[in-house]
């Protein structure tokens, strides 16, 4: 019998600051392509995540995950390493890379992947930088830009 297929999205907001810079670029070339997203000291951001699953809906317990399980996850990679955070400074993995929401977004997908016993339900990762910038990403790659 085939089952029914289903999306489940859950939001949570995370506070964290940032500097776009790459230390493989010059200090004019930085300025030029970040903007006043460059300033030395950095800024922050409100941002709002979305997590989606996307699977069968489950004959006994009727759903597709259980969103107490979804919860847990996302706190322990959204509140628990990106919250009140430097991304640059407090979070490794930001360490040579530039911590853009394209980025950031790489980097939720990645760690919900590697924490939940069933990641091949993990769908996609959204972030609104701000109410008019937002990042999807859903683990596809390409081989070259």
């Amino acid at each position: 019998m085939d089952l029914p297929i289903a999306y489940l999205t859950r939001k949570e907001v995370i506070s964290s600051c940032h500097r776009l810079h790459n230390e493989n670029l010059t200090e004019e070339e930085n300025k030029n392509i970040y903007g006043k997203c460059n300033n030395y000291w950095g800024h922050g951001h409100n941002y709002t995540v979305e997590v989606t699953v996307c699977g069968p809906i489950d004959c006994v317990t009727g759903m597709v995950m259980n969103i107490s399980d979804l919860k847990l996850y996302m706190k322990q990679v959204l509140m628990d390493q990106l919250d009140h955070k430097n991304l640059d400074k407090d979070v490794p993995y930001f360490k040579n890379i530039v911590s853009t929401t394209e980025n950031v977004a790489i980097y939720v997908f990645n760690e919900l992947k590697r924490i939940m016993p069933n990641p091949e339900l993990l769908y996609e990762v959204k972030i609104y930088e701000t109410d008019k910038n937002i990042v999807i990403y859903r683990g596809e790659k390409k081989t070259k830009c």
